[in-house]
């Protein structure tokens, strides 16, 4: 497993930052080749399902996730939202952290993640590329009031 986090600072209420990074299909506008479907009716909460599909056409993998725990931020107190990854290639988990911070909200993005058929020697290339990868989509997802819309 190739455990990273990715830490944030930003100048919006622990409820706006929550917004943007539970908005599921923003978030795979953000990441190459990549879109998100929401399996799953109504609003999120524990048992939501979704899937991040990458690739063009029949050529790529399926990435489903089930939100496991859904604690919204109150007020200005803190959130935590856990996604648990169960798919053929990808598996593992995702935590979304968010609390009041100096001038405005922490963001606290970790995730430990395993690729099928990828040896254990890669798990600091893989945690490297994924700092990278959920760092851009995390700056855009929190600069972008809707959720990423380009």
């Amino acid at each position: 497993m190739s455990l990273f986090r990715v830490v944030r600072a930003v100048p919006l209420a622990p409820a706006e930052a929550w917004r943007r990074l539970t908005d599921w299909p923003a978030h795979g506008r953000q990441v190459p080749l990549t879109r998100t479907t929401v399996l799953t009716s109504g609003p999120s909460r524990s048992g939501t399902r979704f899937t991040a599909r990458t690739g063009i056409g029949p050529l790529g993998f399926d990435d489903p996730m089930e939100v496991v725990r859904w604690e919204p931020p109150h007020g200005d107190g803190p959130g935590l939202c856990r996604l648990e990854k169960y798919g053929r290639l990808v598996r593992g988990w995702a935590e979304i952290e968010v609390a009041p911070g100096p001038g405005g909200t922490r963001v606290v993005w970790t995730e430990d993640l395993s690729v099928r058929g990828l040896p254990r020697a890669f798990d600091g290339v893989l945690a490297r590329a994924g700092r990278v990868v959920f760092g851009r989509a995390l700056d855009n997802l929190l600069r972008t009031p809707s959720g990423g819309r380009r």
